[in-house]
């Protein structure tokens, strides 16, 4: 049997303190992203990210959240970038191809630029179900955000 107090192990961190975040909300289903807008602020001035750190940048809808994260990340301002918005399904297939490749778009942009990306882009069947999910995904992006943006600093330190 292996011994696993010998191996090292990277603490969860929330310390917010003298991170930069950067924030991309769609406009699209503005009142849910309003809502998941004002949840993650106040989880990350919670955490301790101070208000002149956190910088929101609004887009037309969730297809174009990805280009602005792009050129946030590669502004190398940012300790960790989280975008916000919600696709809501409609009749025809346009909500799989928003969802699906606003989504992947995202992925593309954390993984390219090495920047830790919070997904907060709900894709939910109604208004009712994206409103009711909102206050928590806001919440929750803020810390991934955090939490991301310490562990990448640790990994970092640790290999030096």
């Amino acid at each position: 049997m292996p011994r696993f107090d010998t191996i090292h192990e990277y603490e969860i961190a929330l310390d917010g303190r003298g991170l930069s975040i950067g924030i991309v909300m769609s406009r699209f289903n503005q009142n849910i992203g309003e809502g998941l807008l004002s949840a993650c602020v106040a989880e990350l001035t919670r955490l301790g990210v101070v208000t002149d750190d956190i910088e929101i940048a609004t887009v037309p809808g969730a297809l174009e959240i990805p280009l602005v994260l792009q050129n946030l990340a590669q502004s190398d301002r940012f300790d960790a970038l989280i975008a916000l918005g919600a696709v809501i399904r409609g009749e025809t297939y346009h909500f799989e191809v928003v969802s699906n490749d606003a989504c992947r778009g995202v992925m593309e942009v954390q993984l390219d630029t090495g920047v830790p990306i919070a997904n907060g882009i709900l894709t939910c069947e109604n208004d009712e179900q994206a409103l009711a999910r909102a206050g928590q995904k806001g919440s929750d992006c803020a810390q991934a955000a955090v939490e991301m943006a310490k562990l990448l600093h640790a990994v970092g330190d640790r290999s030096q």
